[in-house]
């Protein structure tokens, strides 16, 4: 299994990136694909039109959200991958740090890949539109 850790600033504040990912409107919004988002531990959510989809296991409002996280291209007989998204509020912004773990073998850099594409350039253009 591999795993991949990434950090990004955005510049609002961690209430508002934190509720902008659990949220299927904004989610949505930011990413270009569709969300649905179930906002509470145990809930399901859906992103990018079905691409992406799972389980939220853990909620710490504005700092720690824990996911059960696969795509389509997971094989069917591997376990979710762990999606670890902490918030952490600084003075100019809030650092996304994502740790993304158990993400099956030689899917790792497609994945890290995709979030820098998918996530966080479209999410820094949208939010300095805010």
């Amino acid at each position: 299994m591999e795993k991949i850790k990434l950090s990004e600033v955005f510049s609002i504040n961690a209430d508002e990136l934190f509720n902008a990912w659990m949220n299927s409107k904004k989610h949505s919004d930011f990413t270009g694909g569709k969300a649905i988002i179930q906002s509470k531990v145990g809930g399901k959510f859906t992103a990018w039109d079905g691409y992406i989809s799972g389980k939220t296991l853990e909620l710490k409002p504005y700092s720690k959200i824990i996911q059960a996280w696969r795509t389509t291209e997971f094989p069917n007989y591997a376990p979710d991958s762990k999606l670890e998204i902490l918030f952490d509020e600084l003075k100019t912004g809030t650092r996304l740090t994502l740790i993304h773990s158990n993400i099956p073998e030689g899917q790792g850099k497609n994945y890290e890949k995709g979030w820098i594409e998918f996530y966080f350039e479209p999410m820094k253009l949208y939010f300095s539109k805010k």
